[in-house]
C-alpha cells in the first residue's frame, strides 16, 4: 500500500463519525421517523378524538425536536469543517430548518386543550412538516451521492 492509500483508507478525525459513518444522516432519521409518527397520530385523532392518539403527537413531536437539535448541531460542525458540499448543503438546511420551526410551532399548537388541539390546524402543520423533509431528504440524498462521487474520483 502507498502512502496516498494509507492516507485516502484512514478515518477523517475532523469528521463526526460513529462506526465509519457520519452522526449527521444518522441523527437526522430520528426526527424525520418522529415527525412522521407523529403526523399518523395526528390522523389517528382526526378520525377517533381518542386522547392518547394528542398525547402521542405531543410527546413524539417533542422528542423530533430534541433529536433534531443534536442533528443540527452535527450538521453545523460538518459544514464549518468543509465535510459537506455547500451547493446543496443550504438548501438541506434550510428545509431541515423550517421543518423543525414548524414542528415548534406545532409544539405550541398541540399544547392547547381540546379537539382544535390537533384539528384543523395541528394536523396542516404535521403534514406540512413531512413534506418538507420529503423535499429535504431528497436534497440530503442528492448531497451524499454527489459526496459520493467525489469520493471515488
Amino acid at each position: 500500500m502507498t502512502a496516498h492509500n494509507l492516507s485516502r483508507n484512514a478515518p477523517d478525525r475532523m469528521d463526526l463519525r460513529f462506526s465509519g459513518e457520519p452522526i449527521h444522516p444518522i441523527l437526522v432519521s430520528f426526527p424525520i421517523a418522529y415527525f412522521t409518527a407523529a403526523f399518523v397520530t395526528d390522523l389517528a385523532y382526526w378520525r377517533t378524538a381518542a386522547v392518547l392518539w394528542e398525547t402521542f403527537s405531543d410527546w413524539l413531536i417533542t422528542a423530533g425536536l430534541v433529536m433534531a437539535g443534536f442533528a443540527v448541531i452535527a450538521f453545523v460542525v460538518d459544514l464549518l469543517r468543509g465535510k459537506r458540499s455547500h451547493t446543496l448543503a443550504w438548501p438541506h438546511a434550510v428545509g431541515y430548518a423550517l421543518a423543525v420551526l414548524l414542528s415548534l410551532l406545532n409544539a405550541f399548537v398541540h399544547s392547547r386543550d381540546g379537539y382544535t388541539a390537533v384539528v384543523p390546524t395541528g394536523l396542516t402543520l404535521s403534514g406540512a412538516v413531512v413534506v418538507i423533509l420529503l423535499i429535504t431528504g431528497w436534497a440530503g440524498r442528492a448531497l451524499i451521492a454527489r459526496r459520493r462521487e467525489g469520493a471515488d474520483l
